[in-house]
């Protein structure tokens, strides 16, 4: 169950990381009030992991998701320019979360 939260939590990472950058400065009231609520459910979601998860393992997955899901979203939006090299880092990064996954 931990690691299904864990892995949820890093989704609302890089939804909370995406509406914050469209919040132009918590100046548009939708993407902040999306922001404040993915924070929230984000960092409750790896407080809650992190009860039976070790913390290290929990907090680089959560990164990894979050961050490669977030690049992700932002080259198939065309806000980021997408390569072979940046794709294939970002694969890396999913290799190395699972690896995380695999050895636990």
């Amino acid at each position: 169950m931990s690691w299904l939260v864990l892995v949820l939590s890093g989704v609302l990472e890089a939804v909370w990381a995406t509406a914050l950058g469209r919040s132009q400065g918590f100046t548009r009231l939708v993407p902040t009030v999306t922001f404040g609520l993915a924070l929230l459910a984000s960092m409750a979601g790896l407080a809650y992991a992190m009860r039976s998860l070790p913390l290290g393992t929990s907090y680089a997955v959560w990164v990894g998701i979050g961050a490669t899901l977030t690049a992700a979203y932002a080259m198939v939006t065309g806000s980021e320019p997408v390569s072979v090299l940046r794709v294939l880092l970002l694969a890396g990064i999913v290799g190395c979360v699972a690896g995380l996954k695999l050895t636990h």
